[in-house]
């Protein structure tokens, strides 16, 4: 079968497992899901509406109290969160009479309640001192329990799972089963970074000694991490009776989150330890001697406080609904496996026409079987001749079809290790470079240093799999490869663009309804909230910036002549005043200890305070500010009215928390008619200075500490427009329509608009002067999904990214931060008149 719109491979195998009834497909419950490609279900579930509405009708119909208190309300609490422990139970195939609930905040915070509570033997004391084995392929929070473990001087002893399947070796002899000393042995029952599933039976083994994992005696214990497991697969406790089973239900449900639970056996439940006590867990104490008593409960002993009752009670609609929708998670580990099936086969097989792989695909089994492989595909992309492509720009270009995956290393430092080959050295000197977990250094030394993972749950669809490897191909191959061989029954690649799931339709942007032609905000104290502020918004400039503005320029620079007797001069000076909004150009501006004065000092948020770019919304592009320093007015073109009086307040800017000023609400609601969402202009507060610091090309931090304004990585973004020009070319080759450098160059919105020589010379340089003006190059920018929009229509066309990734691996331009002012306030002269000298440079030879 060809892949096209009509269909991926046979017609659409993974649904036989749900219930046919249309209304109780999964999808009828995730409108919210329309255009989206929702990978990524092995970090959360996505809730139906039905569980909400079931929900918060309960909560219209009830009174829930305090459940420690003894009122009406309160025993309705009490009664119901018992029978959503029974539900839990029964879940997982057992009873009361063989495990107890214990609430905790998720499956983190239940693993290091087992850490905390294990009655543990310490290394010095007369008898045989407790282990705690965990396999590595495991997640953070399991390996984190040495943290604990550690303290209380007890060994911790990390297993691999090749070393685990080969552990019958180290069955003890009879005499030494006898040992009473406790251990205990955590492994996943599904992997979160690959999805292999690991025996069941492995708990029987362990406890019964068939399987040890050190040559240690003494009686072992089984904490089984099913987080992951559960999501999509049954689990029957009556059958795999393990000791300690960790969940978090948004896993299972999606919501709620913060909500988990230790399911403990009642064989081990009475030996737990446990020195704090917290509200509810107390039958009697003293606060002036030390006295206490536990409750009888177990559960009560350990749920320290009182529970989430209002969130425990949204479970019992959320073991309901599943229910409804898909007949059981036996029905789920069908359809989710099925999926993952199908998807794994296809990208397996895709070749280029060298016939090198597509992809790499971390796993250690063959999928197969849903009892041995959960519905996770854990990859990295490749390039013709081999290369990984780094995770970042994976999950950029995925950005752009609307599709939602993960990448990184999945908090399971272990598996990434094992699977991508990376040692412990190269972890720590990966560290050294700057490297962290969670960020997006995704290749170093063109080793990568993590992947790609996608995850289907009970709500994908046959058309998320088709959609998402119809991404994979539209972004790997050109138009012109009209047929690449598989090994499968997929036969060959499509001919035609493959379109984006969600229609970027901005055509209607300038016929939007017309507002006043413009709104100003005016220089005059910000603080003002007088009936006469009412029309404008103020701001006085302050310090270093009234210098700035009322600096002379005085620029003539001397040519450096090189390379042919051509000089680097520089062309264009831009400033975004509204952060994702559109540049202004000036042919000379002031600098202020933040880099251009006035750059990137206002932002639009949402109404919960989070910035918006054009990432979310194309169309700010459209709206021109505009300043005057003379006035010190700034004035925003597009159509619309100004607001009110200001009031601190704060918000983050790429997760950096900085302080601003809200411009008012009439601001506010000209922006939110415009862009027909709600949403507030806010200026950052001028006597805050931010902490980021940016590391240089070589990973190394500058010695100079950097204030940034509300810019992303450093004071100035520069670009060589004999590099965009380079780009230009590649990228009309791939569009196969022509192009002009200057609709090129507002989509990378730099500061700084040289031209030099040679195109991606700049990338070699460490240090420039523009006059007597010197900075540091910090290194190459990672371009994101806006250079994918026209500047001049908010029109969105996601060739551009793909051309940038496959001409340059996505980085075109350098930034740069001020490493010498001679005087704040000096200015740059642009428009040929200012001249760029090369002070320093990281290349081999001299200019």
């Amino acid at each position: 079968a060809a892949i096209s719109g009509a269909g991926l491979g046979p017609a659409r195998p993974a649904r036989r497992a749900l219930p046919a009834s249309p209304s109780q497909l999964p999808c009828s419950n995730f409108v919210f899901l329309s255009g989206i490609t929702y990978l990524d279900h092995a970090g959360s579930a996505l809730f139906p509406e039905s569980l909400l509405k079931a929900f918060t009708d309960d909560l219209r119909d009830n009174v829930y109290g305090n459940p420690h208190s003894q009122n009406i309300s309160s025993r309705l609490t009490h009664d119901t969160i018992e029978h959503v422990r029974y539900r839990i139970l029964q879940h997982f195939h057992t009873s009361a009479e063989d495990y107890t609930v214990i609430f905790t905040s998720g499956c983190t915070a239940a693993l290091k309640l087992v850490a905390e509570a294990f009655p543990w033997i310490p290394e010095g004391t007369k008898q045989p001192s407790s282990r705690f084995c965990y396999l590595t392929d495991s997640h953070t929070s399991v390996v984190g329990m040495r943290g604990i473990t550690s303290s209380m001087n007890v060994l911790s002893v990390p297993v691999k799972p090749k070393e685990m399947l080969l552990s019958e070796k180290n069955t003890l002899p009879p005499e030494e089963q006898n040992c009473t000393t406790p251990h205990l042995f955590s492994y996943p029952a599904q992997s979160n970074f690959s999805g292999t599933k690991y025996p069941l039976s492995w708990i029987h083994d362990i406890k019964s000694g068939k399987l040890c994992p050190t040559e240690i005696p003494g009686k072992w214990f089984v904490l089984l991490d099913a987080a992951s497991y559960v999501s999509t697969s049954p689990l029957d406790l009556g059958v795999h009776q393990a000791d300690f089973i960790p969940i978090s239900f948004y896993k299972i449900f999606g919501f709620p989150t913060g909500l988990g639970a230790l399911l403990v056996s009642n064989r081990i439940a009475p030996f737990l330890r446990k020195s704090y006590f917290g509200g509810g867990t107390a039958a009697a104490y003293l606060a002036g001697e030390d006295f206490y008593f536990p409750q009888k409960s177990i559960a009560e002993r350990f749920e320290d406080g009182t529970v989430s009752f209002l969130d425990i009670i949204a479970l019992k609609h959320g073991f309901d609904v599943l229910e409804r929708l898909t007949g059981g998670m036996e029905n789920i580990k069908q359809h989710t496996f099925a999926l993952a099936h199908y998807t794994y086969t296809v990208l397996s097989t895709l070749k280029y026409a060298n016939g090198a792989p597509v992809v790499r695909i971390y796993c250690d089994t063959d999928f197969s079987s849903p009892d041995v492989q959960g519905p996770i595909i854990n990859f990295n992309i490749l390039d013709e001749n081999g290369e990984v492509i780094g995770f970042s720009q994976v999950d950029k270009m995925a950005s752009l079809y609307n599709i939602h995956l993960r990448t990184g290393c999945f908090c399971n430092t272990g598996a990434c290790q094992m699977h991508l080959g990376i040692s412990n050295e190269d972890i720590r000197r990966n560290l050294q470079a700057g490297h962290v977990c969670g960020d997006d250094v995704d290749v170093i030394d063109g080793r990568p240093t993590g992947s790609v993972r996608i995850s289907f749950g009970y709500m994908s669809t046959f058309e998320d799999a088709q959609s998402f490897l119809k991404f994979i191909i539209a972004t790997r191959f050109s138009k012109s490869d009209t047929a690449v061989p598989f090994q499968s029954s997929v036969t060959k690649l499509p001919t035609e663009s493959v379109k984006s799931p969600v229609q970027d339709d901005y055509s209607s942007c300038n016929n939007a309804n017309k507002l006043a032609p413009r709104m100003h905000i005016l220089d005059r104290d910000l603080w003002d909230s007088s009936p006469a502020a009412v029309k404008t918004v103020k701001w006085q400039p302050q310090g270093t910036e009234t210098e700035s503005i009322r600096a002379a320029v005085s620029e003539t620079a001397v040519p450096t002549w090189r390379r042919g007797g051509k000089p680097i001069t520089v062309t264009n000076i831009y400033l975004y005043p509204i952060k994702s909004c559109s540049a202004f150009e000036v042919a000379e501006w002031p600098v202020g200890n933040q880099g251009l004065l006035y750059d990137r000092n206002w932002m639009v948020v949402n109404q919960n305070g989070v910035c918006i770019t054009q990432k979310q919304e194309p169309r700010l592009c459209l709206i021109n500010p505009s300043i005057d320093l003379k006035q010190n007015i700034m004035i925003i073109q597009a159509e619309e009215n100004p607001g009110k009086e200001a009031v601190i307040c704060e918000s983050k800017v790429c997760s950096h928390r900085v302080k601003t000023y809200d411009c008012g609400e009439r601001i506010a609601g000209w922006l939110s008619t415009f862009l027909g969402r709600s949403c507030r202009l806010i200026r950052q507060s001028s006597d805050i200075k931010s902490n980021k610091h940016q590391k240089n090309a070589k990973g190394l931090t500058p010695a100079t500490s950097i204030s940034l304004s509300l810019v992303n990585e450093a004071q100035y973004l520069l670009i060589n427009v004999a590099s965009i020009s380079h780009l230009k070319d590649h990228i009309s080759a791939r569009l196969e329509e022509p192009l002009e450098i200057q609709e090129l160059i507002p989509r990378f919105r730099a500061n700084l608009v040289i031209s030099a020589p040679e195109s991606f010379e700049e990338e070699e340089w460490a240090e420039i002067s523009v006059g007597s003006l010197r900075f540091q190059v910090v290194g190459p920018c990672s371009r994101c999904q806006i250079i994918c929009i026209d500047q001049q229509s908010g029109e969105r066309n996601k060739e551009f990214l793909q051309s940038l990734s496959a001409a340059r691996g996505r980085k075109v331009s350098v930034i740069l931060q001020s490493s010498r002012i001679a005087r704040s306030g000096e200015c740059f002269a642009s428009l040929g008149h200012a001249t760029m000298v090369v002070l320093q440079r990281t290349g081999p030879a001299a200019f």
